[in-house]
């Protein structure tokens, strides 16, 4: 797959199991939309100029991507699936694959598709719906600043849920640059504000904070921070078989030691998000009315 290296690729993580979903979360319809978040979100970024896409999954999806969702896609873009595998390790850890039944993480997810990124990328998650806004604001990013990293974050009051408290990484900034992303845990509207616990304490929020919710412009000079990270990881938790290696937690690290800066964006519109079953009706109306 060829790639314009002023265009971004789109890099599509739909390898989870989707356990609190209760199936393959990648691959469920929205109710009165008839297709699944990941093409809408395809959809989105290819309105927004984006031309290709790397889609990693796992085999247990392959088939139903193949048959029902890729001729559903715009015909003009290009399509590379790739498998996310437990037994891509090095040959040192081999040994633990006999004990892991999850993937790896999202870290090790865009690992798998370092073959088919020579510029710029994109990078989401398949089960959320972040807005057609988002690509146009990370394309106009790499238009201007071709090896800079970035991120679209949205506005907490945005990404909050009526069903109950939800956990969210929320962002230090400097001059527009990402400094941290503290997780705050259980953040509910109230009738007084916005409140999260982190560190055990409670605390109001502003409405107006940003949340990383995995909307990353990526650059070919990160893969090279996921290879080493991915060992260090495998060196610290190769006898806990549960353990994922996170995206995010890479390109923290990479910032907190100055390796990299990334810019950040704020969202234009709603992210919606979804966790379990119940709540696809309802995600899918939100979803309707701000398309």
């Amino acid at each position: 797959m060829q790639q314009q290296l002023s265009t971004p690729v789109l890099v599509v993580l739909a390898a989870g199991l989707g356990s609190r979903f209760g199936g393959s979360k990648q691959i469920t319809q929205l109710p009165m939309i008839g297709r699944t978040i990941m093409e809408l979100s395809i959809e989105d970024a290819f309105a927004a100029g984006v031309c290709s896409v790397v889609l990693v999954i796992n085999k247990l999806v392959r088939q139903t991507i193949e048959q029902v969702i890729l001729p559903r896609l715009p015909s003009e873009l290009q399509v590379q699936l790739v498998e996310q595998d437990i037994a891509d390790v090095p040959p040192e850890f081999v040994s633990v694959l006999n004990k892991r039944e999850k993937p790896w993480g999202t870290g090790h997810a865009l690992l798998s598709a370092k073959a088919y990124i020579n510029g710029p990328a994109i990078v989401i998650t398949a089960d959320d719906y972040y807005g057609q806004q988002a690509y146009t604001q990370m394309v106009k990013h790499f238009t201007q600043y071709p090896d800079e990293m970035a991120m679209v974050a949205y506005p907490l009051a945005h990404t909050l849920s009526s069903l109950g408290g939800v956990n969210r990484g929320v962002c230090t900034l400097e001059g527009g640059k990402l400094v941290s992303v503290k997780e705050y845990e259980n953040i509910l509207q109230t009738v007084d504000g916005i409140i999260g616990e982190c560190d055990g304490k409670v605390e109001y929020l502003p409405s107006n904070m940003l949340a990383s919710m995995t909307f990353w412009g990526v650059t070919p000079t990160l893969f090279s921070q996921l290879e080493l990270g991915f060992l260090e990881f495998l060196r610290v938790y190769d006898n806990v078989v549960k353990k994922e290696y996170y995206l995010p937690n890479c390109i923290e690290q990479c910032i907190a030691s100055k390796k990299l800066d990334l810019t950040v964006y704020s969202a234009q519109e709603h992210w919606y998000g979804v966790t379990f079953k119940e709540e696809l009706a309802a995600v899918a109306g939100k979803i309707n009315e701000q398309r």
